[in-house]
């Protein structure tokens, strides 16, 4: 597929310039936005999965008791056939309620898709979700995902010493709090350490603000007494995130969002300098992706816009230097 750099650059001019109106406001309709950038992409992605090689290669595997604990594995005959190839573990959102691995057969499956293309063993991963699972059940099952990824990807041409964690808003915090919360520190020192993370467009603090439209999710997931959030916010911890780190946000984010991102990304770029993580001493990455909002910076996978999936694919490669 012919690849574009430019931001939105898959679309039509008449769905830019759509885009550049919703972009502004986008937060005065969070749900009506999301589904016109949906039904914008769905076609696009869907000649992408028509043609070519399929690229699935196991579905609806358990990594756990429950009904929503099951992952996708996409990966190419040649990865499977070749091996040692880098893992991309990718968590959707929902703002906590909602939300799943494949909605309408294309989202998100175009993110673990377009990472098979590259030669990666992809896994796309649904959990359990509020309010019958509350926190910290989604970084449980993150860590439940990731168990399972470093017992199997080798049989789809992994390497286990090789995973990424990628989390999109809710499932950014789960990422998140699994990497730095301290209720996870005995189990993360005895895992196989993660080789990096990217959060995109994370949830990395716990608010309810009069303007957060997904507040209702937050106290499903967190809990009513608001007095524990700082305690249960990834940006809290972020001082002990010490698993190489990019941090994606969009022009026009959920509120918030965009602010918490920078604000995690400095937090864990000042503690390094400060103390020199052990396992990731160089700076974390931030990148702000233009003209995108909180759906498309991830709808837009597998669409022929290359711009994030190619400075993420950078920073896989980076981080086998340290």
């Amino acid at each position: 597929m012919h690849t574009l750099q430019e931001p939105l650059g898959s679309l039509s001019a008449m769905l830019r310039a759509r885009f550049a109106q919703i972009g502004p406001v986008w937060a005065s309709d969070i749900n009506l936005h999301r589904d016109l950038v949906i039904d914008a992409y769905s076609p696009l992605l869907a000649a992408a999965r028509e043609a070519g090689e399929s690229f699935e290669a196991a579905r609806d595997i358990a990594y756990g008791d429950h009904e929503r604990q099951r992952l996708d594995v996409f990966a190419s005959e040649a990865t499977r056939r070749e091996g040692d190839a880098d893992v991309v573990l990718f968590v959707h959102g929902g703002a906590f309620l909602r939300g799943s691995k494949s909605f309408n057969g294309l989202i998100y499956d175009n993110v673990s898709r377009w990472f098979a293309r590259q030669g990666c063993v992809a896994l796309n991963v649904e959990y359990r979700l509020a309010p019958a699972a509350a926190y910290p059940a989604g970084a449980d099952d993150v860590a439940a995902a990731l168990a399972w990824a470093y017992a199997h990807v080798a049989g789809f041409g992994g390497n286990p010493r090789r995973i990424f964690l990628v989390g999109h808003s809710a499932g950014g915090a789960h990422v998140a709090s699994y990497l730095c919360d301290p209720l996870f520190a005995e189990l993360r020192e005895s895992a196989a350490a993660v080789a990096g993370a990217v959060l995109i467009s994370a949830r990395l603090v716990a608010d309810v603000l009069p303007d957060n439209p997904n507040a209702p999710g937050v106290r499903a997931y967190f809990g009513a007494d608001e007095s524990r959030y700082a305690a249960r916010s990834p940006f809290t911890h972020a001082s002990h995130f010490d698993t190489p780190l990019m941090v994606v946000v969009a022009e026009y984010e959920n509120p918030y969002l965009d602010a918490y991102g920078a604000a995690f990304f400095e937090r864990v770029l000042l503690a390094r300098r400060r103390t020199g993580a052990a396992r990731a001493p160089r700076a974390p990455r931030f990148m702000q992706m233009l003209r995108h909002n909180h759906t498309s910076v991830v709808a837009h996978f597998d669409s022929g816009e290359t711009l994030l999936g190619d400075a993420m694919l950078d920073f896989f490669g980076a981080s086998s230097a340290m």
